[in-house]
């Protein structure tokens, strides 16, 4: 069993930017994707799983998806655990939205190491304190124990359903959650990280 595992989510609709593939956008030289991936194996984590179809056949991850398609994520993140054989103790759980998915990693294993032993997790919240639980790291027991009592594998559910009784500790940290939702959330991204 290693520490740390990854579910990265990346097969949604982006309906606010068209349909366009969202992780394969680049900031900074790198898609969002890559940046995710790069992020959590930088942590240490095995596996990474990412919850879409197969968007970059070069990345070094397990694919898997949701069963039928476009789910939402707590659909992702049941599909992810089920594929797995050997659960690590903690998982991160990441949309690939964020720039800055390494400061979002970086901050979560900081503050993971800060809590008390019953917590169950911890996400980051945004500049206005809302929690983003799709920029967390949980333990991955109780994620399990979670999920197996969602009505149709997490179908359409909202990611509150699945986390409602775990004990989760939201940090601030609005530098590292920043996500990109529109077109201008893309062009904000570029200008801070393509110069």
């Amino acid at each position: 069993m290693s520490g740390l595992g990854a579910i990265l989510l990346a097969g949604g609709r982006a309906t606010r930017v068209g349909g366009a593939v969202k992780p394969l956008f680049e900031v900074g030289g790198r898609s969002l994707l890559q940046v995710a991936v790069e992020a959590v194996r930088d942590a240490g984590a095995h596996p990474i799983t990412v919850a879409a179809p197969v968007l970059d056949p070069t990345a070094d991850v397990d694919w898997v998806r949701e069963d039928p398609p476009f789910g939402g994520p707590v659909a992702g993140i049941v599909a992810a655990l089920g594929s797995w054989t050997d659960d690590p103790e903690w998982t991160f759980v990441l949309a690939c939205d964020l720039p800055r998915a390494d400061l979002a990693v970086e901050r979560l294993v900081e503050a993971k190491s800060l809590q008390p032993v019953d917590v169950e997790g911890v996400c980051l919240a945004d500049g206005s304190g809302r929690p983003q639980w799709l920029t967390g790291v949980y333990r991955t027991g109780a994620l399990r124990q979670a999920a197996s009592g969602l009505p149709d594998r997490g179908r359409d559910l909202p990611v509150r359903a699945l986390l409602a009784d775990l004990a989760v500790a939201v940090v601030a940290a609005p530098d590292a959650t920043d996500d990109v939702d529109t077109w201008e959330d893309l062009g904000r991204a570029k200008e801070r990280f393509d110069g």
